[in-house]
């Protein structure tokens, strides 16, 4: 299937069905994927923005059903029971959601083993649920998908650790190139002889002959996979990294280098238990790092991301018109928060166009930001006023978010934040601050104040609220009125129109506009 556009109606992949029949349309109908890997069985219920898709549901339930396959060809006995109990569990919570029928794909250790099919027929004849068994380039071609889904134009190179294989991808301009699979999955390498020292041998073997075939990589590398996120966790840990989210957290060859020697250096249960990693997992940490640290020393890229969308993201990225893949994630699921939970869905955009004035030099980057914070301003309303200014930072540094880089989250978080509240001394989040620039921290906190401002001047439908106009050289910031808002300037409106003014250190004037 090309992977540049959507299937034809004809070939609705394993969904079977078509999931977005308007391109247009800003919401996804309720969508189940269960990915049934080597190590883990997943089920995600997503909902949500059409292009940003949010997990409604999501649950792990290891099962190592690749353990032993290298010496016994057979899925684990024990793994096929417990992910058998885990399916027959996600068709039951499926049904109590309204969930339409789930679509199951398999990965390494069901496509490798003897008994694979034998293992999809008894999970068919039990519950009904037909698993499709995908190769590992087309795994490697769905995680891949799965990081445009989040960062729409990336470049660079997909990496996918499984339970039993590991895939990279070349990625750019939107579209997937070469892919590739190998068996550097940890659960695999427990079977290599020579210990530690000949499992090295072997893991640069195969990464010499991948990177013969994938070529040479110079942009940034994702990573996507359960012992990769362990991996950033404990990197996390070990910088005391204030914002623990591991989508788009980024990490070095150099950090990465110092984390594989700090896993070697620590007691494994303190370590999984410091960074909130299971002990399944925990267990598969130190393989894993063994081939992290040969793939950057191979690959060499010019900086790491963890992504946390891969195949099951991929699956709905296939079935996306490019009139849709081309929307910006963020924007979309800020639009579908304010058509779900604001008091008055629309005014977002007035109040940018608004406020807008104040920020012309910016970048388009920021101005991104500025817009997805204007659609966001009013979806908490509903948290008690006390704490309103903390839960707009929570929503917004911790949701889920494509789209948005560390830093990115924090200005938006804090600009909202300030949308309630002028100051941010004193609170929780402090640490966070230290992720952006002097000069981002003002302008979040600008952004904030007009934001708090422009919601004064609520107007009724389709009525004009006037306009700022901002004079950075001369510093003034100029209001006019339209006579609908005039009305709207009342005593607390202006108060927080001279503290916008203070921020900015500016003089005012104020005009009704006849």
């Amino acid at each position: 299937m090309d992977d540049t556009s959507a299937p034809a109606p004809q070939d609705w992949g394993p969904f079977g069905r078509p999931l977005f029949n308007d391109p247009s349309a800003r919401a996804l109908s309720r969508v189940g994927v269960i990915d049934v890997g080597s190590n883990s069985v997943r089920l995600v219920v997503f909902d949500g923005a059409a292009r940003s898709p949010a997990y409604f549901y999501n649950e792990k339930i290891m099962c190592a059903l690749g353990a032993g396959l290298s010496e016994t060809g057979r899925l684990n006995p024990e793994g096929r029971k417990r992910a058998l109990a885990a399916l027959r569990r996600f068709q039951h919570l499926a049904a109590g959601m309204g969930v339409p029928p789930l679509t199951a794909v398999a990965t390494a250790a069901v496509r490798e083993a003897d008994d694979g099919q034998e293992f999809c027929d008894e999970v068919m004849r039990e519950t009904g649920l037909k698993i499709w068994v995908i190769d590992g380039e087309e795994e490697a071609r769905l995680s891949a998908q799965g990081v445009l889904l989040g960062w729409p134009g990336s470049y660079g190179l997909v990496c996918d650790i499984g339970g039993s294989s590991m895939e990279l991808a070349e990625i750019a301009g939107g579209h997937v190139g070469r892919r590739m699979t190998s068996d550097l999955g940890p659960l695999k390498l427990r079977s290599v002889s020579g210990g530690k020292k000949g499992r090295k041998e072997y893991i640069r073997n195969v990464m010499a002959r991948m990177e013969k075939t994938m070529g040479t990589q110079r942009n940034r590398l994702f990573l996507v996979g359960g012992s990769w996120r362990a991996i950033a966790r404990i990197d996390m840990e070990r910088r005391r990294y204030p914002l623990h989210v591991l989508h788009e957290y980024r990490m070095t060859i150099k950090s990465i280098n110092a984390t594989v020697k700090y896993i070697g250096e620590n007691d494994p249960d303190q370590l999984r238990a410091r960074c909130g990693v299971s002990s399944a997992r925990m267990a598969l940490v130190p393989l894993a790092a063994e081939v992290l640290k040969e793939v950057v020393r191979t690959i060499h890229p010019h900086d790491i991301a963890i992504s946390s969308y891969g195949i099951r993201e991929g699956l709905l990225y296939e079935q996306m018109p490019q009139k849709l893949r081309d929307r910006d994630p963020l924007i979309e699921a800020a639009y579908f928060a304010e058509a779900k939970d604001a008091r008055l869905p629309g005014f977002g955009l007035m109040l940018y166009n608004f406020i807008l004035p104040l920020f012309n030099a910016a970048p388009l980057d920021r101005k991104r930001l500025i817009k997805a914070a204007c659609l966001l301003h009013d979806v908490s309303w509903r948290a008690h006023p006390d704490y309103r200014a903390e839960v707009c930072f929570d929503n917004a540094t911790r949701s889920n978010l494509g789209g948005l880089k560390h830093s990115e989250r924090v200005f938006l978080g804090l600009a909202l934040m300030h949308r309630y509240k002028n100051s941010r001394e004193g609170t929780r989040f402090e640490p966070m601050f230290s992720l952006l620039d002097d000069k981002s921290l003002k302008q979040a906190a600008v952004l904030g104040k007009a934001m708090r401002f422009g919601a004064m001047l609520w107007p009724q439908k389709e009525q004009p609220m006037g306009e700022m106009r901002w004079f950075p050289k001369k510093k003034q910031l100029h209001l006019l009125l339209t006579p609908q808002s005039e009305p709207l300037f009342g005593e607390v409106a202006q108060a927080r129109f001279q503290s916008l003014a203070s921020s900015l250190d500016a003089q005012t004037e104020i005009r009704v506009k006849r």
